[in-house]
């Protein structure tokens, strides 16, 4: 399978006519058509879908389609590092991270190390902690901040010296906003948008939840996300209230939510993590040193 073939498979999943993928990619119709053939035989499966007008992808398609753009992805990344290599240290640094104030200490970091690299580039990724464990396993990011709970006993990782509270995002005229915080006994009875990783890990052992304890069997969760824009948009609607992090909602600019913390207080900490044995881009490399240095006791070791 080669990488140029792949290019042309995703050109035509894309446009989704021969046509617009032979003109975007300046091959010849046949020779695109020829290609794709080779493909399906080679891998054994249908991967389109063709009719006069344009071209589905097969359930197979959509498999090679997601498969496809990894590997790209990393070819690119590699070129990139190879391309960056020489007397000026450059490349990209790639990181994965939840929505968190904890991101304000990453880009921090970012922009000490621009000062001194100013060919080192950042490319964030955000998802929640499933997603970006994910693209760290495959080798799609260098770094991911994850917000407990989570099991990081696979990766190595630092402690970030912050912690995320959690509470309630409620509009700002229900009557639960005139009170300082909210109870246990109190969320009981409302209709809650919450977190998918958080209601996956709530079975283990972590603060999370065991602030809930066994009732968190008995919440009325109406709704999930993985990215809190689109749970204020519930909120705001009155679909109900979302279980979040604080800070989020002044990023967001949304002035007609507010935010609550749990009580008893519960909070979260934070962790930078990466995959053991790793080996880095030189660029990648200077910005784990730069983390050991600031967050951690340990010192950085050469050609780790």
């Amino acid at each position: 399978m080669e990488i140029r073939v792949l290019r042309y498979f995703l050109a035509v999943a894309r446009e989704r006519t021969i046509v617009g993928a032979a003109k975007f990619l300046h091959v010849t119709q046949p020779t695109l058509s020829r290609q794709l053939q080779d493909l399906e035989e080679e891998l054994g499966q249908q991967l389109f879908l063709r009719s006069n007008r344009t071209i589905t992808l097969t359930p197979e398609g959509h498999f090679l389609r997601k498969r496809a753009e990894e590997i790209l992805e990393i070819v690119n990344r590699t070129e990139s590092d190879f391309n960056a290599m020489g007397e000026n240290i450059g490349g990209s640094v790639h990181i994965g991270g939840g929505e968190s104030k904890a991101m304000r200490l990453i880009a921090e970091t970012i922009g000490e190390l621009r000062e001194d690299y100013p060919d080192i580039r950042c490319s964030l990724y955000s998802g929640n902690a499933e997603d970006v464990m994910e693209r760290l396993d495959k080798g799609l990011l260098d770094f991911g901040i994850l917000i407990q709970p989570v099991d990081i006993s696979k990766y190595d990782s630092v402690a970030l010296p912050v912690h995320d509270v959690w509470g309630v995002i409620m509009r700002k005229d229900c009557p639960l906003a005139e009170q300082d915080a909210v109870t246990l006994q109190e969320l009981l009875k409302l209709p809650l948008i919450c977190s998918r990783i958080s209601i996956r890990q709530s079975a283990v052992k972590n603060a999370y939840a065991e602030w809930f304890g066994k009732s968190f069997e008995k919440l009325n969760i109406v709704a999930t996300y993985n990215l809190i824009y689109n749970a204020a948009l519930l909120v705001e609607s009155g679909i109900g209230y979302a279980l979040g992090l604080d800070g989020l909602i002044d990023a967001l600019g949304n002035r007609a939510l507010c935010f609550r913390p749990l009580k008893p207080r519960l909070e979260s900490g934070l962790n930078i993590v990466w995959k053991k044995y790793q080996v880095f881009s030189k660029a990648a490399e200077i910005f784990r040193e730069r983390i050991l240095e600031r967050f951690s006791e340990e010192k950085p070791e050469e050609n780790r």
